[in-house]
């Protein structure tokens, strides 16, 4: 994965990171922690709130005519959240990031998760700087977009349809701090975020 130089880093950390679409967080809890850090409009799902509240939806598929990007937590319940606007805002104005899945328990909660990882406002806030400027760096400079990792790339890569391509794929998602189990569309969808075809055929290729 690139990471930026030192002192880019250094500049970002001086102050909040402009993102320049909106970002759909879970909870409120997820917001405070990631307004911190950003310059952008935080909105969250209110958990399962999305599901019933029609007018939550309808203001997330407006406001993702430009692009929204899509941070939930990485357990089921993410998983389920995240789905439900993959079917309500086309596909190519969502743009995928995933936090690594951590074991613990936030503070403030006196049960953590059901699959006992933490969520976005459990991540450590270096962690989620380095996340956003390297997807503004690589959504901002048109010679860091380069060219999109394909389907037809992981299963020649042996990364789908084949024996063991769920866990290669793990095993990949651990070295990119990406969650484990991802699915195969799931999987290019958060590597086309982070990285270009290039860079992770220089890292995967072999």
């Amino acid at each position: 994965m690139h990471y930026p130089r030192k002192e880019e880093t250094e500049i970002a950390m001086n102050g909040k990171i402009k993102i320049d679409m909106p970002v759909i967080v879970e909870g409120k809890y997820d917001k405070i922690k990631l307004a911190s850090i950003l310059d952008a409009e935080i909105i969250t799902t209110d958990g399962f709130g999305v599901f019933k509240k029609k007018e939550k939806l309808t203001l997330i598929k407006r406001l993702s005519q430009n692009g929204v990007i899509v941070l939930t937590d990485s357990d089921g319940a993410g998983k389920v959240i995240r789905g439900h606007l993959a079917g309500a805002v086309p596909p190519e104005k969502i743009y995928n990031l995933y936090i690594p899945k951590i074991e613990g328990k936030e503070k403030r909660k006196k049960q953590g998760s059901k699959e006992g990882t933490l969520g976005v406002e459990g991540m450590d806030a270096e962690l989620l700087r380095r996340m956003f400027f390297d997807f503004k760096e690589k959504h901002s400079s048109p010679e860091k977009k380069g060219e999109k990792l394909t389907k037809a790339d992981l299963f020649t890569l042996g990364f789908s349809g084949s024996e063991g391509s769920s866990e290669r794929r793990d095993e990949a998602a651990k070295r990119l701090g990406l969650p484990s189990g991802l699915t195969a569309p799931a999987f290019v969808s958060a590597v086309n975020v982070i990285m270009t075809r290039e860079e992770f055929f220089e890292m995967f290729g072999d």
